[in-house]
């Protein structure tokens, strides 16, 4: 039931999908309004705290999920998936990690180009790095904005797909992510 089968995603691996799916789109929503805030907000100063704190919280969920992944079986494909939408979810797989990482290495660079660590949530700190290059916070930060839109553009496509395999094919990929059967 915890753990993943060859048939079916196991608790463990459905949580971590879905709080992972929520911290992704709030982080983002959370992202394109906090650039708008002016100095004088009230949230100009609270907004980015919990937006690296949520980002730092995910990375150690992220991290985790790929450790979860690698030690755990991987239910098999279902046999009417064709083999390009095998390959094709393989792939968009694979990119959403690495832009999930990339997203939160570079949001860290940007945090801590002056040196400050980061407050999780006033609970710990994570260390700051520095300034290991020049204008570290402005490339970081254009990457970092790139590599969201483009991670939100990938979950599009994502959801897209699960929803064809549910209402046009009609088959359990998407069951498969929202229960536990044996």
């Amino acid at each position: 039931m915890f753990r993943n089968t060859e048939k079916s995603y196991g608790v463990i691996a459905i949580l971590a999908h879905w709080i992972s799916a929520i911290a992704v789109i709030g982080l983002f929503a959370a992202g394109i309004w906090m650039v708008e805030l002016t100095y004088y907000s009230s949230w100009y100063k609270t907004a980015p705290d919990l937006h690296k704190s949520v980002g730092i919280l995910l990375f150690v969920l992220t991290i985790s999920r790929l450790a979860w992944k690698f030690t755990n079986p991987k239910p098999a494909p279902l046999s009417e998936h064709k083999s390009w939408e095998v390959t094709a979810g393989h792939l968009a797989h694979s990119a959403i990690y690495l832009l999930l990482i990339l997203i939160m290495c570079s949001g860290y660079l940007i945090s801590t180009a002056d040196g400050r660590g980061i407050s999780v949530f006033n609970l710990f700190e994570v260390p700051g790095v520095g300034d290991l290059f020049d204008n570290q916070a402005d490339i970081a930060g254009l990457f970092h904005q790139f590599a969201a839109y483009s991670l939100i553009g990938l979950l599009v496509i994502h959801i897209l797909g699960a929803l064809k395999h549910h209402f046009f094919d009609k088959d359990s990929t998407l069951v498969r992510m929202i229960t536990v059967f044996k």
